[in-house]
C-alpha cells in the first residue's frame, strides 16, 4: 500500500488544534517536530533525550506530520484539512506559516519512519531506556538499561507517567519483593521491577497485542525467569498479594478497582498509581483513601500525577 505523508509547518499554539484536524481526517497518529525540543531547558534533569539530530527539526515553529492512505479520496481529504486549518484563525489561533507539503512513502518506510524520533533516554537516577536499534554505552556502573522495542502501538517508555512510575518503583521495590504490574503495555515497568531485584513480577494486560509485545521485551531484557506476562485482570489472575503493585492506566479505571487493589497489596506494601491527569488527582486520592490506603507521596511532572500509597500493616 502507498501512503501519503502530509506535513504542515505551523506554531506551538496550533499543535493541539491541527493534530485534532488530522485525526478527524483519518490519520492514526501525528508526528510532532518541534524546534524548541533542541534548546528548551527541562524542569527535570530526567527525560534528557540523547543524540537529537537538528536536521530532523524545523528551524522555527513546528512541523506536524500525518500519514494517509493513497486512494481516490486523498485529494478531497487534503483540501478539507487545509480548509479546516485556515478556519482556525477565526478562533484567534495563530497558524504561523501554514505551509503544507505532501510526499509519497511506501509501507515499509511508513512502518519504520517513527524510529528516528526515538533515542536513548535517562529517565531516573538509575534507569535509561534504550531502543533496540540504538547503540548505548552506560555512563555509570549502577545504571539499569531497559531495552525496548515498543512497536507502533505502544509508547516509548518516556512519557511522564512511565517515567514517574519507574522512579516510584526505585523508591519502593526491595530485593526479593513480589511485584504486580496492572496494564503492562510494552512491559517496561515489569522489566524495571525485575532489574531492581524483585523476586517475582506478574505483568497483566487485557490486550493480547500488549501481552505479545511485553513478552518479547521481557525476553529481550533477559528477565523471563522473573517476569510472567499474562492476559487478564487482577481479579481473575492474582491470588497472592504483592509487596508492590503498580497500575499505570487511566484515572477512571484506577478508581473503579481500588477495593480490589487493596486486597492484593500485602500489609505494609505499596500501591503505585499513575496515568492520572492533574485534574483527577484529588478524585484518585479520595478513592484510594476510601479503600484504606494511606497516601505517602504525590509526584507530578508536567500535567501528570503519580501517587504512592501504603496499605497499613
Amino acid at each position: 500500500m502507498k501512503w501519503s505523508e502530509l506535513a504542515i509547518h505551523t506554531t506551538n499554539e496550533a499543535i493541539e488544534a491541527v493534530s485534532n484536524i488530522m485525526h478527524e481526517a483519518g490519520a492514526s497518529g501525528v508526528v510532532i517536530e518541534d524546534s524548541e525540543d533542541l534548546t528548551k531547558e527541562r524542569e527535570y534533569r530526567f527525560g534528557e533525550i540523547y543524540s537529537l539530530d537538528p536536521d530532523d527539526f524545523p528551524v522555527d515553529g513546528v512541523i506536524l506530520k500525518a500519514y494517509l492512505p493513497v486512494n481516490s479520496f486523498l485529494g478531497e481529504t487534503v483540501e478539507a484539512i487545509k480548509l479546516a486549518i485556515n478556519n482556525l484563525v477565526s478562533f484567534d489561533i495563530n497558524i504561523g506559516k501554514n505551509e503544507v507539503t505532501i510526499s509519497e512513502v511506501n509501507e515499509e518506510e511508513w512502518a519504520t519512519s517513527w524510529k528516528k524520533y526515538y533515542h536513548p533516554v535517562k529517565i531516573s537516577e538509575r534507569f535509561t531506556i534504550v531502543p533496540t536499534w540504538e547503540t548505548y554505552n552506560p555512563v555509570s556502573s549502577d545504571e539499569l538499561i531497559i531495552e525496548l522495542d515498543p512497536g507502533m502501538a505502544f509508547g516509548t517508555g518516556t512519557h511522564p507517567t512511565t517515567v514517574m512510575s519507574l522512579q516510584a518503583l526505585e523508591k519502593t521495590v526491595r530485593a526479593g519483593d513480589r511485584v504486580i504490574d496492572i496494564g503492562t503495555g510494552s512491559g517496561v515497568l515489569a522489566i524495571g521491577a525485575a532489574l531492581l531485584s524483585a523476586k517475582e513480577v506478574y505483568a497483566l494486560d487485557l490486550d493480547d497485542i500488549a501481552v505479545k509485545a511485553a513478552s518479547i521485551n521481557v525476553k529481550l531484557n533477559k528477565v523471563q525467569d522473573i517476569v510472567t506476562v499474562e492476559e487478564g485482570n487482577l481479579v481473575d489472575k492474582i491470588d497472592q498479594p504483592g509487596d508492590v503493585v503498580v497500575a499505570n492506566i487511566l484515572a477512571e479505571v484506577i478508581m473503579s478497582f481500588t477495593d480490589d487493589a487493596f486486597k492484593i497489596v500485602k500489609p505494609g506494601g505499596r500501591y503505585i498509581t499513575s496515568g492520572i491527569i492533574a485534574a483527577k488527582k484529588n478524585n484518585v486520592k479520595a478513592a484510594l483513601e476510601a479503600s484504606g490506603f494511606v497516601i505517602e507521596d504525590v509526584m507530578m511532572m508536567e500535567d501528570w500525577v503519580t501517587i504512592i500509597s501504603k496499605k497499613p500493616e
